[in-house]
């Protein structure tokens, strides 16, 4: 990891430039239970729109079914949550501590550990499949993940179709790991599913 800038996480898991929009979507991870793995996601709410407040009020539990049939038909009663949200313009918005366990990757495993929640931090890109990202998230998240490896024992960065494969499909094929990798200044060693 290079030395370049990094975002400051302070003693409760907080990170001090994010904006904060506490989820009740958490609990705490397992006894001796560390973040070791970050899981980069997509979403956009409706599917392929960006830019709305539906994705914070899903994690808060404020999402309005009745407003989109999509909602309708897959959101209701649903409790998720996830660290941060990086936005289309970059703007990084935190919804549990680090030192917490969000509800970000349901039923995963990753190298035959299951439960991806306990030891991950979970990372949405506002975004879909088909879309590639902005600039603007790739730096975010560059600096995001140099705060997080300097303040936890991250050792992989892997996407949530990585950890539930054939259940999930994101990043996506438009998310380029090269790219985070090389701007965030991670070898390849903490990308175990990219390696060949």
């Amino acid at each position: 990891m290079s030395g370049a800038r990094f975002l400051s996480i302070d003693a409760n898991g907080w990170v001090r430039d994010a904006r904060h929009a506490p989820s009740p979507n958490f609990e705490a991870r397992p006894a001796g239970a560390v973040p070791t793995l970050v899981v980069v996601h997509n979403i956009s709410l409706p599917p392929g729109e960006f830019g709305g407040d539906a994705i914070e009020a899903l994690f808060l539990n404020r999402l309005d079914c009745d407003a989109h049939p999509y909602y309708q038909a897959h959101l209701r009663d649903v409790r998720v949550s996830a660290h941060f949200l990086i936005r289309r313009d970059g703007e990084l918005v935190q919804f549990v501590s680090c030192d917490e366990r969000a509800w970000h990757a349901g039923t995963s495993e990753f190298f035959g550990r299951p439960r991806c929640n306990d030891f991950s931090i979970g990372i949405e890109l506002e975004g879909a499949d088909d879309v590639p990202f902005e600039a603007a998230q790739y730096a975010t998240l560059g600096t995001l993940a140099r705060g997080l490896a300097t303040r936890y024992p991250v050792d992989a960065f892997a996407g949530h179709s990585d950890v539930a494969p054939g259940r999930k499909t994101d990043p996506g094929p438009h998310f380029d790991w090269q790219r985070f990798a090389s701007d965030a200044g991670f070898s390849a060693e903490y990308f175990p599913f990219r390696q060949h």
